[in-house]
């Protein structure tokens, strides 16, 4: 089973189509979704409880309805999707959801979800196929920097990510070219094994140095999808966070 963790903050309008789209990804493989509502002010909450009362609803795929309400399929021959929800009572960063999310998660493979629609779940058929298929990858990162579509936004964001990934590999022996990526799918192996405390956008940063100072697990990249969205469509990201990746990036080399 694939488990998608799926962290929200004031997604309500990209949330219902995001689910869509994981829910028709790798068709021929059970999924669970378990997204984590990080606080959310804008009626993402409010969404989440009228789709899912109870907590939890199973189907094959989910579509959405001219009112943005979910509606739940059962098709015979498509494997089944399980979503579960989670709700944080105050906004504590994505880090904190996703640790919310592994400590969730009961499938043989994870992997992370925006829910902004910057990323494209078709992407995971590659991916999925070098752990589960092929057997040749234990962690596979998305790669925003070559191949495939890729909107063309601030170049300050690319520089940034750019130098991020390049002072990763210096400190961590490694050669990724995204490592603030929102894609990296991995076993369940991996997953046991990893120990977050960051709360914030430093979780992409501890995530990576403890895959890359384990040793042991084949990392492979693939060039994916991105969509971007501008700061007025809704990004969230800003520079604050790209100085903090930096001295995150040696206090995880030197401290850990």
């Amino acid at each position: 089973m694939l488990s998608v963790i799926v962290p929200v903050f004031n997604e309500a309008v990209t949330l219902p189509h995001v689910l869509a789209m994981v829910s028709t990804a790798l068709p021929a493989v059970a999924k669970e979704i378990i997204i984590v509502d990080d606080g959310s002010s804008d009626g993402t909450r409010e969404w989440l409880k009228a789709n899912f009362p109870t907590g939890s609803r199973c189907a094959t795929s989910l579509t959405v309805d001219i009112d943005g309400g979910l509606v739940f399929t059962e098709e015979p021959g498509i494997a089944p999707v399980t979503v579960r929800v989670f709700h944080h009572d105050r906004n504590s960063g994505k880090g904190a959801a996703l640790q919310t999310g592994l400590a969730a998660v009961k499938g043989d493979v994870i992997v992370i979800q925006d829910a902004d629609l910057e990323y494209d779940p078709a992407d995971w058929t590659v991916m999925y196929d070098l752990i589960v298929r092929r057997k040749v990858a234990d962690v596979v990162y998305g790669s925003r920097f070559y191949g495939r579509p890729h909107r063309s936004l601030y170049f300050h964001h690319y520089l940034a990510n750019r130098f991020i990934s390049l002072v990763f590999n210096l400190l961590y022996n490694q050669t990724l070219t995204d490592i603030e990526c929102c894609y990296k799918m991995f076993t369940r192996d991996v997953m046991s094994r990893l120990r977050l405390t960051c709360n914030d956008f430093g979780c992409e940063i501890q995530l990576s140095a403890q895959i890359a100072l384990a040793g042991r697990w084949r990392i492979y990249e693939i060039g994916i999808s991105y969509f971007g969205r501008t700061y007025e469509e809704g990004k969230k990201i800003g520079w604050r966070d790209g100085v903090k990746a930096i001295w995150y990036l040696a206090r995880f080399r030197l401290f850990s």
